[in-house]
């Protein structure tokens, strides 16, 4: 390379006589069909035991199969002109290092001649192991003598290239032991693979260079899989945040459609709010004028009374007495409870349907997971509690429609909970509910009352017989009531009310005061229950649960099933519901033994307090709690 550079016309081909893999002159040189150029046996390395694939090593061009190589004529041609011209210039180079040692490389100071100490050596005499001046050197050139010592230019430290145990030039390679014998030493390696050191530097060189190759070639396969790495990385950013977007503009449209609902629901109330206030003002006029009516009237009086002339007064009393005024009347504005109620049920209905989507997506998602133990349905008495179910105050047609999301998946459920079991785990569930039924049944009233609830009854599910007083806490039987307005969750065959208030979970107690002797019953219902027909009666159908008391004799009823049950005078009754436990208590207060009846369920819905009446003489109070 050095030649190359000290001719000008030739100095620029350089780079181009370069083989890509092994960096070195061309040797050999081939041409693959995308037009590069590789030394023969570097491409033969690069291709080695590939089947398929073939590409390029430079532009990593892709080839159908392993192409026919053809040697690159031309190319040899100026390859061997230029090493030719290399090599002539190499020997002139030493011609004259031979004959002016100021020609040696000046970074490293010469190696001393071994007999003068002094001037530097030009030669080293592997035979005799020193390094000589051209002085003293002519006698190897001269004398016969020396003519088979072998010379080699001056080397330093001819002591590490010398066996420590014969003092012997090494000049044989163990490549069992990787190590640099002499002759003397081939005796003890006479079993070993061993070659001269000229021919195992040979052949390590060509391990190196193989070794190169393949680490170039290792080297641009990483490089190809991290920048594949980057790119998927890249790309499934970019996926994600498509998605994000996409699932971010979805939940947008879900939330306008939910405020619009919100405004729409909003506008009905306010419009109702509204009317009644212009209703109200209208009636404020009124009675303004009425009061002025009367001040003047007034007036007209104390006008009278001070007429001195007996003849005017009296014309004047006699016409004031014929003036009459009405008295004031405020007539009854109240507002439509069925607008008021109705929006707030479509409320609750929207956010059911919602809920129950969302726990739908959610048991899918679960169903999907893999699970290596799958616990018992009765062992999870809690599990389907907790979705709230049309309440008593929405239409007929609201209620269809959450009814009808869900009855699939509700009827699944039913099935799988009412399905016998007898696990082990089963059978613990069955015990732990029955040592928390019994841990309330032994608590004092004292102990319920934080659990008080105050319930009040809801005008729009009463009967037309039935007479609801005392803010909605007292219900009676009478004949001749004229009746309610027509409301689409109003009970029209039995005489039942439901409480306004309704529960989905948590723990909660209310008593019930009732005559001796009267007709009537006690229970919870889901607002789900018919209104209409031989199912909208208490305990007569799968949604209600109720203690009945007929005179003396007291039953408790559900799913049309009749249990006789022991008398009790007691005439307040309180109820204790466990919405996450599964059970509602009947119970005496005031009684040793307080017991009445306990129902065990799975409650799905939420839980209304439930009342009827039969005889027109019974009457039920529901009792202030006090926390």
């Amino acid at each position: 390379m050095a030649a190359l550079e000290s001719e000008p016309g030739l100095s620029g081909l350089e780079e181009e006589l370069t083989c890509s893999i092994c960096l070195c002159l061309f040797s050999s040189p081939v041409t693959v069909p995308c037009g590069h150029n590789f030394c023969a046996s570097c491409l033969e390395l690069s291709w080695a035991g590939l089947s398929g694939g073939f590409s390029c090593p430079q532009c990593r061009a892709t080839f159908a199969g392993r192409p026919q190589l053809q040697k690159n004529t031309v190319l040899c041609r100026v390859v061997e002109q230029l090493q030719g011209r290399s090599g002539a210039k190499g020997e002139e180079e030493e011609e004259d290092e031979d004959g002016d040692v100021g020609g040696c490389c000046a970074a490293e100071p010469p190696v001393p001649c071994d007999s003068c100490r002094e001037a530097p050596a030009v030669q080293t005499c592997l035979t005799c192991t020193a390094s000589f001046c051209a002085e003293h050197l002519r006698p190897h050139r001269d004398s016969p003598a020396f003519r088979d010592h072998q010379l080699c230019p001056p080397l330093r430290d001819l002591q590490l290239r010398k066996c420590p145990q014969h003092n012997r030039l090494f000049e044989f390679f163990c490549s069992k032991h990787g190590a640099c014998i002499c002759s003397l030493c081939l005796l003890e390696h006479k079993l070993c693979p061993t070659s001269p050191l000229e021919q195992a530097k040979a052949s390590a060189q060509s391990l190196l260079k193989k070794k190169l190759t393949e680490l170039h070639n290792q080297s641009e396969r990483t490089a190809r899989a991290m920048s594949t790495v980057k790119t998927k990385q890249s790309q499934s950013a970019e996926t994600a945040s498509r998605k994000k977007e996409l699932i971010r503009n979805e939940f947008s449209e879900v939330k306008a459609v939910i405020e619009e609902r919100e405004n729409e629901i909003m506008k009905a109330i306010t419009e109702e709010e509204k009317r009644v206030w212009n209703k109200f003002d209208y009636i404020y006029s009124v009675l303004g004028n009425k009061k002025n009516e009367i001040q003047s009237l007034k007036d007209q009086i104390e006008m009278a009374l001070t007429e001195i002339d007996d003849v005017l007064f009296l014309k004047r009393a006699a016409a004031l007495q014929r003036t009459s005024t009405k008295e004031a009347f405020v007539p009854v504005v109240e507002m439509d409870q069925n607008v008021m109620h109705s929006t707030y049920q479509s409320a609750i209905t929207l956010k059911d349907i919602v809920k129950i989507s969302v726990d739908q997506s959610r048991e899918k998602k679960e169903e999907a997971k893999p699970v290596k133990i799958k616990a018992p349905v009765a062992a999870h008495p809690n599990k389907a509690v907790g979705k709230k179910p049309p309440g008593p105050h929405q239409t007929h047609k609201e209620k269809t429609i959450p009814q009808g999301v869900t009855d699939t998946t509700k009827e699944k459920k039913k099935a799988a909970k009412v399905a016998p079991t007898t696990t082990p785990a089963t059978t613990a569930a069955a015990g732990a509910a029955k040592e928390l039924i019994d841990s309330f049944l032994k608590k004092p009233r004292e102990e319920l009352l934080q659990y008080a609830a105050n319930i009040t009854l809801d005008y729009n599910t009463a009967h037309n017989t039935v007479v609801l007083a005392d803010n909605y806490t007292r219900m009676s039987i009478s004949d001749t009531f004229p009746g309610h307005r027509y409301h689409p969750q109003r009970f029209t065959d039995y005489r039942q009310v439901l409480g306004f208030q309704c529960f989905k979970r948590g723990i909660h107690y209310w008593e019930v005061e009732l005559q001796q002797g009267s007709f009537c019953g006690i229970g919870v219902c889901y607002g789900s229950m018919e209104r209409q027909g031989p199912e909208s009666r208490l305990g007569r159908n799968s949604r209600s649960w109720c203690v009945e008391w007929l005179n003396s004799k007291i039953s408790s009823w559900h799913n049309d099933v009749e249990k006789c049950l022991p008398n009790t005078k007691a005439t307040k009754i309180g109820v204790l519901l466990h919405c996450e436990g599964g059970f509602v208590i009947f119970m005496a207060v005031g009684e040793k033994n307080n017991l009445i009846y306990k129902f065990k369920a799975q409650f799905t819905e939420a839980l209304y307090p439930a009342f009827w009446l039969f005889s027109s003489d019974a009457v039920l109070s529901l009792c202030h709690m006090k926390e």
